[in-house]
């Protein structure tokens, strides 16, 4: 999963990116609505994580304007305890779930799965395929009741897959999911991942097609 948090606290921003990667999550940074616009012009998010109170102005303004386009990104607004109306300007606006300042880390990044799950239009929190289960939660997968030991990417790269199973992914939308802004992308990583998957789940388990991506095959 790939999300922009919109926080101008330097730490409590660094803590976010240091605490959902630990939960498999690929976190970009910004600080001020001017960014976070560009951002949102730039590339795709599986969700974003907005302040309300921001140096140049209001995150629900922000929220305002992407509703506007059409951006259905879900969107989890952070507010300070006593700002009942903001937590309700927001909601009825168009943000998805709110959490109040200060707040637990295991919340925030479940209340995140939550919104991004019921955007792909899924209500089960396991992904499952014939006899492989991914728990995104857990950052677990299991094939025939045996656990299956997967690298961080490796797991973003599967959980892609099979979020939308039978969909093609594309290279690009897959390295978008596993790095940063400020990543190195090796040529031939994607690939990596894949050829690594396909060892620990079966070959035949993810499909290539030639020139436009890959996709998990319906069980």
């Amino acid at each position: 999963m790939r999300i922009l948090v919109v926080e101008d606290d330097p730490i409590l921003a660094d803590g976010l990116k240091v605490g959902l990667g630990l939960v498999g999550a690929t976190v970009d940074l910004v600080g001020c609505c001017v960014d976070a616009r560009s951002a949102l012009a730039a590339h795709d998010f599986d969700a974003v994580v907005l302040d309300v109170m921001l140096p140049d102005g209001s995150g629900l303004d922000v929220l305002k304007e992407m509703r506007a386009v059409g951006d259905r990104t879900p969107v989890l607004l952070l507010t300070a305890l006593d700002e009942v109306s903001d937590r309700i300007r927001g909601l009825d606006g168009g943000a998805d779930d709110y959490l109040s300042k200060p707040f637990d880390l295991d919340e925030l990044a479940a209340r995140i799965r939550a919104i991004a799950r019921r955007a792909e239009g899924r209500a089960a929190p396991l992904l499952v395929s014939g006899e492989l289960t991914v728990d995104p939660a857990a950052m677990s997968a299991v094939l025939g009741g045996a656990e299956v030991p997967l690298s961080r990417r490796e797991f973003a790269v599967l959980s892609l897959l099979m979020e939308r199973p039978g969909i093609i992914r594309s290279k690009g939308e897959i390295e978008d999911r596993l790095y940063g802004w400020h990543e190195e992308v090796e040529s031939n990583a994607v690939e990596v991942h894949v050829h690594n998957l396909r060892s620990k789940i079966g070959r035949a388990a993810i499909e290539t097609v030639r020139g436009l991506g890959y996709r998990m095959r319906n069980a």
